[in-house]
């Protein structure tokens, strides 16, 4: 049987989608991906409006930080350390007492090392000189 690739720029939506239901279906088959469950914290100012959020999930005893956002107006005030702890609290109480997240070196990595978390892993050769970090932090199971 001849094969045919293709490489496009710009993603064709039906090949693309048939990729993710193809991996979707293997994941599923190989790992208790309905074991993820996600998590979320908000922070909310006086009228109700949201000035940040943790983003992530958890599974088993591991807990993914996807984002983490501050508004411009209230950065440098703790919000995002106290919105990762929180995150991190609820997550313990699921179980999960490793932590991991990526973030870029314009972003919040000195927010993280003070936290607790290192560096695991440094993607570098973006432009400008921008570094991609895995960065993870262990707890013990009486820790916090």
């Amino acid at each position: 049987m001849p094969i045919a690739y293709e490489t496009h720029d710009n993603a064709p939506p039906a090949a693309t989608g048939i990729v993710d239901a193809g991996l979707g279906d293997a994941n599923i088959a190989a790992a208790p991906l309905a074991d993820v469950v996600a998590l979320t914290c908000f922070a909310r100012d006086d009228a109700n409006a949201v000035i940040g959020g943790a983003v992530g999930r958890t599974w088993g005893e591991c807990c993914e930080l996807q984002q983490l956002w501050v508004a411009p107006a209230c950065r440098q005030q703790g919000i995002g350390a106290a919105l990762v702890r929180r995150f991190e609290a609820r997550a313990r109480d699921r179980g999960c007492r490793t932590f991991y997240l990526t973030t870029f070196s314009f972003q919040a990595p000195s927010l993280y090392k003070r936290l607790g978390y290192h560096a695991a892993a440094e993607i570098r050769g973006f432009p400008a000189g921008i570094v991609k970090y895995l960065m993870v932090r262990t707890v013990a199971s009486d820790e916090g």
